[in-house]
């Protein structure tokens, strides 16, 4: 269970410098953002929103993809330092922005081709994810798409409180745990290990919040784990999460 005292944004203020890479090095590096990059492309002179962008890897793949402009936020001051800090060094026209999706009310309607949200609404409740749907629809121009992933919500029921990635369930059950938050680690293949969290739903919940926001069409789904060729590279890091569900993927569109 999560210790409340302990947002959601200082612990990634204070966690910044270790998810700062410019190459695969996290779990979910291999595991869900390379699906989410297929999912969205073709990139080539579209606009682009990246919804809880983190440090910016994505960011960074989405313009080098060909994006004509890329706008993306995150909560955290420490991660968009982290994301500056890599524009600077490599300038790639990327505008970086400290904000609360949920509470985002300059953008105008139909501004963006693509958006994603890779692994942002695991850190809200239901509300909150239904609301930034609702934003996204209006975000996105007629015949654009909306990619986003979150953890798979079995995952935390059936595995082990052991590398490279878990959340801690405690007491709580696939039902009763709706929109209680999970602690967890996901780990990187150097060993280090990054704090995540997990603001549980059921898989009915993103059906339902997509119809909520006014989603008509049906999302593709996608099951995200562990491929053959994972452990072919190194089998002791991704072994272990062999054949388990880690993540899903929704792309739907506008």
């Amino acid at each position: 269970m999560a210790d409340a005292a302990d947002s959601t944004e200082s612990i990634y203020d204070s966690a910044s410098p270790q998810w700062a890479r410019n190459e695969k090095l996290l779990l979910s590096d291999f595991t869900a953002r390379p699906f989410v990059l297929q999912k969205l492309e073709p990139l080539a002179g579209l606009r682009v929103l990246d919804l809880g962008c983190g440090e910016g890897f994505v960011a960074r793949q989405i313009k080098t993809a060909g994006a004509a402009t890329v706008l993306a936020i995150d909560l955290s001051a420490g991660m968009i330092e982290q994301a500056r800090a890599e524009e600077e060094r490599t300038p790639l026209g990327i505008e970086y922005r400290q904000a609360n999706a949920a509470e985002l009310n300059d953008l105008p309607a139909a501004s963006f081709d693509r958006v994603a949200a890779v692994f942002l609404f695991n850190y809200v409740d239901s509300t909150i994810m239904t609301e930034v749907m609702r934003r996204v629809r209006r975000w996105l121009a007629p015949g654009g798409r909306f990619v986003f992933t979150v953890p798979h919500p079995s995952l935390p029921f059936i595995r082990e409180e052991a590398p490279p990635f878990f959340f801690k369930a405690g007491d709580l059950g696939y039902f009763s745990g709706t929109d209680q938050t999970l602690e967890g680690l996901i780990w990187r293949r150097d060993g280090v290990s990054v704090p995540v969290r997990c603001v549980h739903k059921p898989f009915e919940v993103y059906f339902q919040a997509l119809r909520a926001a006014g989603w008509q069409n049906m999302p593709d789904l996608m099951e995200l784990a562990v491929r053959p060729e994972h452990i072919e590279l190194d089998p002791d890091f991704f072994g272990p999460l062999r054949d388990q569900p880690l993540h899903l993927l929704f792309s739907v569109e506008g």
